[in-house]
C-alpha cells in the first residue's frame, strides 16, 4: 500500500513540474489549453497580396475567406473601397461574399483627406458630398465602422482644428446613418503641433459621440507610448484596437497583450482587428494570419467577445 501511495505522489509531482516547465515556455500568457472560440476580425490589408486587384479577389476571395473561418476568424475589415466598390464588386456582393464564409463585413478602413485649398478655407463641401456616397455604400455593405486610416499631423492648431471640425461632419454624418465613426492612430500622431500634442488636441476637440478611437497598440508602443495610458486617460474613446506586433502576435515580447485586454471595459473596446504588416520570411503572411488566431484563442486573458 505505502509502495502504491508513493508511486501516485511521485507522478503527480513529475506532471506538476512538467506543466510549470511548459507555462515558462509559453511567452505572454499564451499557455497550453484548448482553442477558444472568439469574436475577432482580420484587417484584409494583411492579405493584400493574396487579396490584390480586382481580377485576384474575383479568382481567390472564396477560397480566403473560407481559410479565414476555419482559422477562427469571424469578421474581416475591408482596406480597398474605391470608385464605390470595396475590392472591385459591388457593397451588396461584398457583403454577400463575406456572409457566405461565414464572416461579418464588420468594418472599413477609407478617407477622403482635405486639399490645402479646402484645409485654408475651411471648406467641406465637396468632401462631405464623398461621405455621402462612402456612407450609403457602408451601409449596403452591412459595415457598423467606417475607420479613416490616419491623417498626417498638421502644421499648424489652425490647420488642426479645421481637421477635427471636419471629423466631426464626418462623424455626426455617420451617426445619422446608424454607423460608427473612427480614427486610426500609428505613431505621428504623438507628434506636437505648436506645442499641442496632436492626439490628445484631437482628443479634445472632436466630440466622443462623432468619432471613437481604433488604436494600433503596435504603433503605440513603438511611438514608446503606454496604450494603458491612454485608455485611462481617456476612458470609453477606444471602441476597436488594431491587435499588432511586429510580426504574428507574441513574435516581440514587449507588446503588453495581456495589460491591453485586461484593460479592455476601461478602453471600451467593442471589437478588435488583427493586422500583420509583414512575417520574418520564414513563413508566408497566410501562416503568420493562421499563428495570430492560435495566439488569440489559447490566450487565456481574450474573452470570447467584447460586443456590447
Amino acid at each position: 500500500m505505502r509502495k502504491v501511495l508513493f508511486t501516485a505522489v511521485a507522478l503527480l509531482l513529475i506532471g506538476q513540474i512538467a506543466m510549470a516547465q511548459d507555462m515558462r515556455r509559453r511567452p505572454n500568457g499564451a499557455r497550453r489549453m484548448a482553442p477558444v472560440k472568439k469574436e475577432m476580425a482580420l484587417q484584409l490589408y494583411s492579405i493584400r497580396e493574396v487579396m490584390g486587384s480586382a481580377e485576384k479577389y474575383a479568382e481567390k476571395h472564396k477560397e480566403v475567406f473560407k481559410q479565414l473561418h476555419d482559422w477562427g476568424y469571424t469578421a474581416v475589415e475591408a482596406a480597398n473601397y474605391n470608385d464605390g466598390k470595396f475590392y472591385g464588386v459591388s457593397p451588396e456582393q461584398y457583403k454577400k461574399d463575406c456572409e457566405e464564409a461565414g464572416l461579418k463585413p464588420i468594418s472599413s478602413h477609407t478617407t477622403r483627406g482635405l486639399s490645402d485649398e479646402e484645409l485654408a478655407n475651411h471648406d467641406f463641401t465637396e468632401a462631405l458630398k464623398w461621405w455621402k456616397k462612402a456612407i450609403k455604400d457602408h451601409k449596403a455593405a452591412g459595415m457598423e465602422y467606417i475607420v479613416t486610416p490616419g491623417w498626417g499631423v498638421p502644421k499648424t492648431l489652425k490647420d488642426a482644428q479645421t481637421m477635427c471640425d471636419y471629423a466631426n461632419e464626418i462623424g455626426k454624418m455617420c451617426r445619422e446613418a446608424g454607423l460608427k465613426y473612427g480614427y486610426h492612430t500609428h505613431s505621428h500622431e504623438f507628434q506636437k503641433v505648436e506645442g499641442e500634442v496632436w492626439i490628445d488636441y484631437m482628443m479634445q476637440h472632436v466630440d466622443a459621440e462623432n468619432m471613437f478611437w481604433q488604436m494600433d497598440v503596435y504603433w503605440a508602443v513603438m511611438g514608446q507610448q503606454g496604450p494603458v495610458y491612454y485608455f485611462k486617460k481617456y476612458p470609453g474613446r477606444f471602441k476597436m484596437l488594431h491587435i499588432k506586433d511586429i510580426y504574428e502576435l507574441g513574435a516581440s515580447g514587449f507588446v503588453g497583450f495581456d495589460a491591453i485586454f485586461g484593460a479592455a471595459d476601461v478602453a471600451g473596446l467593442e471589437n478588435y482587428v488583427v493586422e500583420m504588416e509583414d512575417t520574418d520570411g520564414t513563413i508566408d503572411i497566410m501562416e503568420g494570419v493562421r499563428r495570430c488566431a492560435e495566439y488569440l484563442k489559447r490566450s487565456r486573458f481574450v474573452r470570447p467577445s467584447y460586443s456590447k
